[in-house]
């Protein structure tokens, strides 16, 4: 799609914490409300996450991805999301283009992420990118409804 701007910021960017708050009620929306998905909280927090990308069209934040250090070897995606009326524009598959560039720039040679199986388009979007199922790691080993997928980038 043309006419969208790319920008890399900051985890306390205006938009990047609009878009945080708006993921965290449609998370709550998907498990039933924030009590059940309690344990997930403290691992998504905005201000972990290193470096952040933002789509604009127009001047208006319509997309946001995140990218953060798990270990040496691995960067975990955060926060992938597009507001749904700019969905199918393939804004987030050039979002996870530049994500993974920035991993492998990093010298990250796999990312990692966690989401849920009933996130059926972000699973459909991740698997057509080369991501697979893997054993889900910490802290997401330890807590019901997640699901893990990596990627190499090597």
């Amino acid at each position: 799609m043309d006419g969208i701007l790319y920008k890399w910021t900051v985890p306390d960017d205006e938009d990047f914490r609009r878009f945080y708050f708006i993921t965290e009620d449609y998370y709550d929306s998907l498990v039933g409300g924030k009590g059940n998905r309690a344990g997930f909280v403290p691992y998504n927090l905005s201000e972990t996450i290193q470096d952040v990308l933002i789509a604009y069209i127009n001047d208006e934040a319509v997309a946001c991805a995140g990218l953060k250090k798990y270990n040496d070897s691995d960067a975990e995606i955060k926060r992938v999301w597009v507001e749904p009326a700019y969905r199918g524009k393939h804004i987030a598959s050039a979002m996870m283009d530049m994500i993974e560039g920035r991993a492998r720039d990093n010298g990250f040679r796999r990312t990692i992420l966690q989401t849920r199986e009933k996130m059926t388009a972000a699973v459909g979007l991740y698997i057509s990118r080369g991501y697979c199922h893997i054993d889900n790691y910490p802290p997401y080993d330890e807590l019901e409804g997640a699901v893990c997928l990596a990627k190499d980038l090597y």
